[in-house]
């Protein structure tokens, strides 16, 4: 993650949630830092690390690195939600169609559909067989859809890796709103 997206994370979650910011106990002793618990909580988040690998990293207990976790999901979602993570709207939908007829020279096309398939290795060994398809490894599909500038306004995620795209499209809900 750049430095500069990292710092803007860390400023408005310590804003929004006094929990992250840095205090003294009763006994004096200066806490853990905002960097420290908004750290933990994208390690666990990005590369899906257990409890115990953050304590150890961070030197952060078990129900604080929980905690954190929780409060900085909250958070995110509190004050990005509105920007970043909503469908698209009137105003949305006529700008992507226009710059994708315009630049593009492909009317009517609101973005590109992708399924792609991430590697489990944390899977669990009874459901590695229903998670294996072609790759012959355990992998979760990821269904994005991506307008041209790369404003990701449809993810679905989760399903084995067994199914193909057509299976993966009937039971994502990309098509629900038109239906």
């Amino acid at each position: 993650m750049n430095r500069l997206l990292f710092l803007r994370i860390q400023s408005v979650v310590e804003a929004y949630d006094q929990y992250f910011v840095q205090k003294r106990d009763v006994c004096g002793v200066v806490g853990l830092s905002s960097l420290q618990r908004i750290k933990a909580a994208l390690r666990m988040l990005a590369y899906g690390v257990s409890i115990d690998a953050v304590d150890d990293y961070m030197r952060m207990g078990e129900t604080t690195a929980i905690e954190a976790l929780k409060r900085f999901i909250k958070a995110v979602i509190a004050i990005f939600s509105d920007e970043y993570l909503r469908s698209l709207n009137e105003n949305d939908i006529a700008k992507v169609l226009e710059i994708s007829e315009r630049v593009r020279g492909f009317p009517r096309m609101l973005g590109s559909i992708a399924c792609m398939h991430w590697k489990w290795k944390n899977c669990p060994v009874a459901w590695q067989g229903m998670y294996s398809g072609h790759i012959h490894e355990p992998t979760i599909i990821l269904e994005a859809v991506a307008s041209n500038d790369l404003w990701i306004w449809h993810a679905f995620f989760g399903l084995p890796g067994s199914l193909n795209d057509l299976n993966m499209l009937e039971r994502s809900f990309v098509f629900s709103n038109l239906a």
